[in-house]
């Protein structure tokens, strides 16, 4: 397995990161709260130190050339200075203005290091001295202080609301669209050009219907389905972003350099303007719509027998909901029935030759908020993947799939098309050694000699832990060996779909790769492939793009938890262990999904606990308390804090524990004498 693994990681694409000479490389800077810098590179083992005057301009999370100035030693890290700004990871920020009679001063709330930013006072845009802003930068020139503008003022606005729009900032993606853009975007006619129709295979008088969650207004794909002699033609059909996006427009750019819609608990920060995401590409029901097919010949079986890849027109007979759809699906009755059973059926099939071929069955759940009229969270709500879901997502996976065969299959000049893969690496074997080690305790074996092995082994462990209290902890355990999907134009495949070939193309609303997948695609269609030589670089900053919009959705996610359970200080829950390290514990509430941490100082008075890192686990040197990933425990809420987005937790001793005769009542006399000598 190793010699494949490693012949393979040298094909991965998003990753790699080239130094132009031997002592320049690319790569992030980090910078702490002390003020020093770290250059991470890729490639390299050790992170090069930076010293804040030799910064030249980079701030956190930049993407920077870096030259070495000093090499490691002993003792000692590399050391270098920054020459390039390759990147910004942010340039617009909130914070306070501070104006005086001839110019004005912005103080960022980031708690990294960063300078003042110089506002001239024709820059204001209506601050007032001491407001709460938004500002940009729009010039830094070396040894010189950013140069910037106010955006928007956010005085009397709620912190919660203030607080979605940091998160989104801080993680690099902007808060509006420029006025070039908007501009743009109202020029484009809402009507369909007669000569763009008959170009386009009219699928208008099929029967077609989208399915979306109940709050979704962008509405990229919708299936359609009608008899045929022998079998049934089911069309998958997505939102032709590319009519209305062209390449190189204000538009274009700007999408480009967002990559995709950012969806957080209360908004969504699109990547296109809503007049594109809502309006003219939504397929929203009884309008007729421009749309890129992918049309199946099935037989009754569910056996795909052909397929037509192009641009068509359809009309929407109906918008579903994944409740309305799931209902028809449990009681066999409601609108279109018969079709919407169809289509479910179909979809098992796949599902269920999918996992026989060798992807993996990991489970999902989603938490959603239910938020009253300020945005605050009254409710949490987790919500299973269920066969409506399961519908879309197989016709979805099947388009996709169809769609990165046919471009494969096609060369020019004996070469492979530079396309946007939708890559998945195999299993980390550093990574999935201690995991098998420590599924075996549990009484699950794991062959790794193959990846197919690999595979067959984690459904087998899926299916054999369902409902049982491990099922958690191993199933998160078993993600973590995985590796990250990424855009590349390196086909290596998708281990954990267990395909040969993906690519995305079904969401091109939201994500900028889609589009890169249509306007490839048509192109070789109509036989006029233009390789684009720079669509390597442009799948790697999608991919960065995308972890971007990751790392937001959970901040997201995590300050709504924070903000639902501070009204809940001091009362007690049931939770799942779900993380372990030496300073103590994470534990995820049973009925919110809500993380907090439980520190091994709270612990202390109980006992002196000590890290067992191969068992995941806490083990207390006296008493033999063990808290391991995946147990039930009980616990209090202690703090809830929004600026950190963090909760803190309690263990709380369960009244099952005091009546055992062995550890609780151990417990219990250790935590008296502690008390007492407090």
């Amino acid at each position: 397995m190793s010699k494949k693994k490693d012949s393979r990681k040298k094909s991965r694409g998003g990753s790699e990161t080239k130094s132009t000479s031997a002592n320049e490389f690319r790569g992030r800077l980090d910078i702490t709260r002390s003020g020093m810098g770290f250059v991470i590179v890729d490639q390299l083992e050790q992170d090069i130190l930076i010293r804040p005057n030799d910064f030249n301009t980079a701030m956190h999370g930049d993407t920077v050339r870096v030259r070495i100035t000093k090499s490691a030693g002993r003792s000692a890290r590399m050391q270098g200075v920054v020459t390039e700004v390759m990147g910004r990871k942010q340039n617009v920020f909130m914070g306070r203005i501070e104006i005086s009679k001839s110019f004005a001063f912005f103080i960022s709330d980031s708690d990294k290091p960063m300078p003042d930013i110089y506002i001239p006072l024709s820059n204001l845009n209506g601050a007032e001295n001491g407001n709460r802003v938004i500002a940009k930068i729009v010039q830094w020139e070396l040894n010189k202080k950013p140069t910037g503008e106010v955006v928007e003022v956010l005085a009397e606005q709620a912190e919660n609301d203030l607080a979605m729009k940091e998160i989104i900032m801080e993680n690099g993606f902007p808060m509006a669209f420029s006025e070039d853009v908007l501009e743009e975007t109202a020029r484009i006619p809402e009507l369909l050009p007669a000569n763009e129709i008959k170009k386009r295979r009219d699928c208008r008088e099929v029967l077609t219907f989208t399915i979306d969650p109940v709050d979704a207004k962008d509405f990229d794909d919708a299936l359609s389905i009608r008899k045929l002699k022998n079998g049934y033609e089911i069309g998958v059909h997505i939102a032709d972003v590319s009519y209305y996006v062209e390449p190189d427009t204000a538009l274009d750019k700007e999408a480009y350099q967002r990559a995709t819609s950012v969806y957080l608990p209360d908004r969504v920060n699109p990547m296109l303007p809503e007049k594109i995401s809502n309006e003219l590409c939504s397929l929203r029901p009884h309008e007729d719509k421009f749309t890129f097919s992918a049309i199946f010949q099935l037989s009754g079986k569910g056996d795909v027998k052909d397929y037509w890849l192009g641009r068509t027109i359809i009309h929407s007979d109906h918008r579903f909901t994944y409740e309305e759809v799931q209902e028809i699906i449990e009681s066999g009755d409601g609108l279109y029935k018969e079709e919407v059973l169809l289509l479910n059926d179909f979809a098992q099939r796949f599902r269920k030759q999918r996992f026989k071929k060798g992807a993996i069955n990991f489970s999902s759940q989603e938490v959603r908020f239910k938020l009253d009229e300020n945005r605050k969270p009254i409710g949490i709500m987790v919500k299973e993947s269920k066969e409506a879901h399961q519908l879309i997502e197989e016709f979805m996976l099947l388009a996709n799939r169809t769609v990165a065969e046919h471009v494969t299959k096609a060369e020019q000049n004996k070469k492979a098309i530079p396309f946007a893969y939708r890559v998945h690496d195999q299993p980390d074997e550093e990574k999935l050694v201690p995991f098998a080690a420590f599924a075996r305790k549990f009484g699950h074996s794991f062959d790794t000699k193959s990846p197919e092995r690999i595979a067959e082994s984690f459904n087998q462990l899926l299916k054999e832990v369902q409902g049982m209290p491990q099922q958690h902890v191993l199933e998160q355990l078993g993600i973590r060996t995985m590796a990250k999907a990424i855009y590349t134009t390196k086909n290596i495949g998708h281990y954990g779909l267990g395909f040969e070939h993906y690519c995305h193309f079904t969401s091109p609303i939201r994500r900028y790769p889609d589009v890169l997948v249509h306007r490839v695609l048509q192109e070789l269609l109509d036989g006029k492939v233009q390789p684009d030589k720079k669509m390597e670089e442009k799948c790697k900053h999608s991919s960065e793009r995308e972890r971007a919009a990751m790392e937001a959705e959970r901040a997201g996610n995590k300050y709504k938890q924070v903000e639902y359970l501070q009204n809940f200080l001091g009362d007690e829950f049931d939770a799942v262990i779900s993380g372990v390290s030496s300073f103590g514990f994470w534990a995820e509430t049973v009925e919110h999904k809500c993380e907090g941490l439980v520190s091994i100082a709270s612990l202390s008075e109980y006992d002196d606990f000590r890290h067992v890192e191969t068992d995941y686990m806490l083990a207390g040197r006296r008493s033999g308390r063990t808290f391991r990933m995946g147990d039930k425990i009980r616990i209090r809420v202690v703090a809830a804090n929004l600026d950190k987005r963090q909760l803190d937790y309690e263990w709380v001793i369960t009244t099952a524990l005091k009546e055992d005769t062995g550890s609780g009542e151990h417990l219990q006399r250790v935590a008296k004498k502690s008390r007492k000598k407090k």
